[in-house]
């Protein structure tokens, strides 16, 4: 085909802006189906999507800072503006939806999820809901637990048994193998779904949330040890206040030990895995440990 003319096509990549050259080609027979149709760079869909100002890496950041570190539209604005990416918060609510878009064209391959499975021979099913916002429609996915891969994923307006099990029963149409299992946290709709869509599979709690189960006891009586411990450590104010009296090398010092001290009570765990109570007694350990070696260098200093 021939190159008939060139058509210059800006993109806004997290690099910064790319211009693009694009031969764009006609075929020139007469008899051909696609006489005088624009054949464009098969390259150009790799960097952006059709009459789209961003490139694709733009919109997968997005879509991690959404899905990945639960970021509102507001604050995934301000981070792009801090790396320098000129870009409005409409855009980012439209790139998102582009990013939803993608994903679910993906998903949508079942032919590539059955060659999978088809390998491994079975599948143990997980499910769970997450709300970006409170308020907005909760996304239910299932995953296989075997090979990590998303086999559907769907917003509902509600979390009904009902709604559930046909998310379920959805799974079980494409899968061409046994389902030996499913996971979750244990919510009574998704149990009484899973007993609805497959009564017969066994349906057992993950380990994370098998773990905070059994670890309820422990996290109450840590919990109340950092209430009895953070007792021990009041009066920050009034020993930064009196720091004013200090000479400004002391007074510097007194206030990063009081930064220290505040950090650590406000520095929880995440329970199961992070005891709060026992992170702070050991932060605080630490802290009189240097407290003692700065004393001793003191007094040696005056002597």
């Amino acid at each position: 085909m021939w190159n008939e003319y060139n058509n210059p096509r800006h993109i806004r990549t997290l690099n910064g802006v790319v211009e693009l050259q694009l031969k764009i080609r006609r075929c020139q027979n007469k008899s051909c189906l696609r006489y005088k149709k624009a054949y464009r760079p098969e390259l150009e869909g790799s960097l952006a999507l059709p009459q789209n100002e961003f490139g694709l890496d733009v919109i997968a950041y997005i879509g991690a800072l959404r899905y990945q570190e639960h970021r509102s539209v507001p604050q995934i604005h301000a981070h792009l503006e801090l790396k320098g990416i000129c870009i409005s918060q409409r855009t980012v609510t439209y790139l998102i939806d582009r990013y939803d878009e993608l994903i679910s064209l993906w998903l949508k391959d079942h032919k590539r999820l059955k060659a999978i499975f088809k390998n491994q021979g079975r599948v143990i099913l997980a499910i769970d809901g997450m709300q970006p916002e409170i308020g907005h429609e909760v996304l239910w996915v299932i995953r296989d637990c075997l090979s990590g891969e998303i086999i559907l994923a769907k917003t509902l307006l509600s979390s009904r048994n009902e709604d559930l099990a046909a998310l379920l029963l959805e799974v079980t149409n494409i899968l061409d193998v046994p389902i030996d299992g499913v996971v979750s946290d244990g919510q009574q709709s998704i149990r009484k779904a899973v007993g609805i869509a497959l009564p017969k599979i066994a349906h057992g709690l993950c380990h994370y949330h098998y773990l905070k189960e059994a670890i309820k006891p422990i996290y109450e009586a840590d919990r109340h040890a950092k209430k009895e411990l953070k007792k021990k450590v009041r009066g920050l104010r009034d020993i930064e206040r009196n720091a004013a009296n200090e000479d400004r090398e002391m007074a510097t010092i007194i206030e990063d030990y009081c930064s220290a001290v505040r950090s650590s009570i406000t520095n929880d765990g995440h329970p199961p895995l992070e005891a709060s109570g026992l992170k702070l007694q050991s932060n605080l350990t630490l802290i009189e440990q240097s407290l003692e070696r700065m004393e001793k260098k003191v007094f040696y200093h005056h002597l």
